[in-house]
């Protein structure tokens, strides 16, 4: 039996009152990351306050304090949205409110006003992050709530917290095959969570645009960007280019994409011709809230993703008619034996060899001495290649993640005086090389590498794999992959050797340990959290279809759904009032509620036998245990005069049954 001395001399008022703001504050802290500050210092500012009124028992504020409050909430919510409408708003409020209602818990009914409140702000939760730690914390307030909504209805006196528990854990596992059910036959017409019409930050990931730098910071995160599950034998390493955004447009400063309308002008061709085998995939794409796919180059048709319009870009690169809000599963097949882009020059190719001028000046001046220089003439762009790579690879470049701060002569630093760099840094410098050189050229952003978890054999592509790599156009071949990179550091492609990340207070904790165990460790965590993304997440129509197709439907449908729910209800309906009837029929509800005492007593070492009546029973108990056993010994003879009763109450029994479960069971 669960019991707090620190909490014993408090009445049982406040002692509830504590609890339920313990609940609370756990089912809003996952919240404060995303609340504007003073939301969060507000919330915590008043639920501190009602735990010292709590305490020291003292009165509850008026309600003038109250709309004060509750006026500077406002004008906080308008401050930082610029409206009182909307999901972000919306949720600032409620949270303000459910704190501001503690302040007025005076009776049953402003507890189940905060009971409610409890249990929509847990689920906003899930608005913001569907994680499995999420899901797992959120979990505990469920249960955290269920608990205080049991104990507003117990009777009066202090009943053990555990007690109350355990009912409500009880309460929680009757229901779990209900919402089970729910769960995988509820007809799925949209995301599990989100809201219409909601526009989505983007999450940490791949940009639209690159400036020097923004690569490095990436790779310090270590979330996963995508699952991949290989059909047959996976690609070698340096084959796992994950295409994404194309930047060809470069301001000096930073690279963009070319816009459509730029290249359409002098139709730009976009032929693909692919060879060699095909590799097939399934994908398990994270939330980005970006409308690319980052697919295995190349993908010559759209994968299989019902819901989504995808159209590929000129770039090679498969977009979406909105952003990816959630977790995304798609079957895909890519050749990584390909050619593609215009085998002869064009007009449109003038777009790729375009640059700001007064940029780089060094960097252009060497490109202009090397097209003087008698050895390379009539050199071709292949030959051109060749000379900056071999520069890079004897040179005395460097591949790390701290090259310091790059002035905006970024290639000039990188080439003549730094020396040094991360992917995009040396992408860059390359790629302003050629077309110095006058030779098309662009930066292609995606990831490179990744590895495979032996638990679940996923192939985990994770933002700390986010890569750079140059396109060339070569006459006859069309654009050619050239990753300047793999020059300097041949580890990075060859075997996605990872740069080292700086450690924090954690991971130098976590680094004492077997370096064996902590990536078992943390294969564990991916297979589980992949897991949670395949049969919760990413759980929708296509399964519940597939579903049906297995109980027999040959065309499902969402009827076919309707069809299915309805027997389900209609058969455990009729299962439970059966029940009901046989239970009323077959047991006496006086001798079961008597027989818990008997099975009780009889874990506790003192069997007593069938035949016994109350009054007897209480008699020996007192006589076993003294003092301890008179509260049972009481409830005993209640329930004696309660079966010999000539009119007993129609209540009674229950309220002997509520009874038994705050008694002192005596022990030895």
């Amino acid at each position: 039996m669960l019991k707090f001395s620190v909490l014993t001399h408090l009445p049982r008022e406040a002692r509830d009152t504590l609890f339920l703001l313990a609940v609370i504050a756990w089912v809003l802290l996952p919240r404060f990351g995303s609340l504007p500050l003073w939301c969060s210092s507000m919330t915590t500012a008043v639920l501190a306050w009602r735990a010292w009124l709590a305490w020291h028992s003292r009165p509850l504020p008026g309600r003038w304090w109250l709309l004060g409050v509750l006026a500077l909430a406002m004008a906080g919510t308008w401050f930082s949205h610029r409206t009182l409408l909307g999901k972000e708003p919306g949720i600032t409020l409620i949270i303000v409110l459910l704190a501001l209602k503690t302040l007025e818990l005076r009776a049953k009914r402003d507890a189940f006003v905060v009971f409610f409140l409890g249990f929509f702000t847990m689920l906003t939760s899930f608005l913001n992050s569907q994680s499995l730690l999420t899901a797992a914390a959120m979990l505990i307030g469920l249960l955290g709530l269920l608990t205080a909504l049991v104990n507003a209805h117990m009777p009066v006196g202090k009943p053990p917290l555990m007690q109350v528990a355990r009912t409500a854990c009880t309460m929680a596992l009757l229901g779990a095959p209900i919402m089970a059910v729910l769960f995988v036959l509820f007809p799925r017409v949209g995301p599990l969570w989100g809201m219409p019409g909601e526009q989505a930050g983007a999450k940490t990931g791949l940009s639209a645009s690159m400036k020097v730098g923004a690569l490095a910071r990436l790779v310090l995160d270590e979330g996963i960007a995508m699952r991949i599950q290989f059909e047959g034998e996976r690609p070698l390493a340096h084959d796992l280019y994950f295409r994404g955004p194309v930047l060809g447009g470069f301001d000096g400063v930073e690279w963009i994409p070319i816009q459509q309308w730029q290249r359409s002008a002098f139709n730009l061709e976009s032929r693909l011709e692919v060879r060699g085998e095909p590799v097939h995939y399934t994908v398990t794409q994270e939330v980005s809230n970006r409308p690319w796919l980052t697919l295995l180059e190349m993908s010559p048709e759209p994968p299989k993703l019902p819901g989504f319009e995808l159209t590929r870009t000129a770039d090679m690169q498969w977009l979406s008619d909105r952003p990816f809000s959630e977790i995304v599963r798609f079957k895909a097949t890519s050749y990584p034996g390909h050619r593609y882009g215009p085998a002869q020059p064009t007009p449109a190719l003038q777009s790729f060899v375009d640059m700001p001028p007064g940029f780089n000046p060094r960097t252009v001046q060497w490109a202009a001495d090397l097209r003087r220089d008698p050895r390379y003439a009539h050199a071709s762009a292949g030959v051109w290649i060749d000379v900056a790579l071999e520069r890079l690879r004897t040179g005395g470049y460097t591949y790390t993640l701290d090259p310091g701060e790059f002035g905006i002569q970024t290639a000039d630093e990188f080439w003549f005086d730094k020396k040094e760099g991360f992917c995009e840094h040396i992408a860059s410098s390359f790629v302003i090389l050629m077309r110095a050189l006058n030779i098309p050229a662009r930066i292609v952003t995606g990831y490179q590498g990744g590895e495979l978890n032996t638990l679940d054999n996923y192939w985990v592509v994770r933002q700390s794999d986010a890569h750079a790599w140059a396109e060339v156009w070569q006459p006859g071949l069309g654009w050619t992959r050239v990753d300047p990179t793999g020059a300097v550091s041949p580890g990075r492609v060859g075997n996605a050797q990872r740069l080292t990340i700086p450690k924090g207070v954690v991971a130098s904790a976590l680094g004492t340990l077997s370096p064996d165990m902590l990536n078992a460790l943390r294969a564990t965590w991916d297979a589980v959290n992949n897991r949670w993304n395949q049969w919760v997440l990413n759980y929708g129509k296509g399964q519940q279809f597939n579903l049906l197709k297995n109980l027999g439907f040959s065309s499902p449908s969402w009827a076919d759904l309707g069809y299915v729910i309805a027997a389900l209800i209609s058969a455990v309906s009729l299962g439970a009032a059966a029940w009901a009837l046989w239970e009323r029929r077959q047991h006496d509800p006086w001798l079961r509620l008597l027989g818990q005492v008997r099975t009780r007593m009889d874990k506790a070492g003192l069997p007593l036998p069938e035949h016994m009546a109350p009054r007897q029973m209480g008699d020996l108990l007192a006589a076993k245990f003294g003092q301890p056993a008179h509260g049972l010994r009481d409830w005993l003879l209640e329930m004696e005069r309660l079966r010999y009763a000539p009119h007993p109450p129609p209540k009674r029994l229950a309220q002997l049954q509520q009874q038994l479960r705050t008694l002192t069971w005596p022990t030895h």
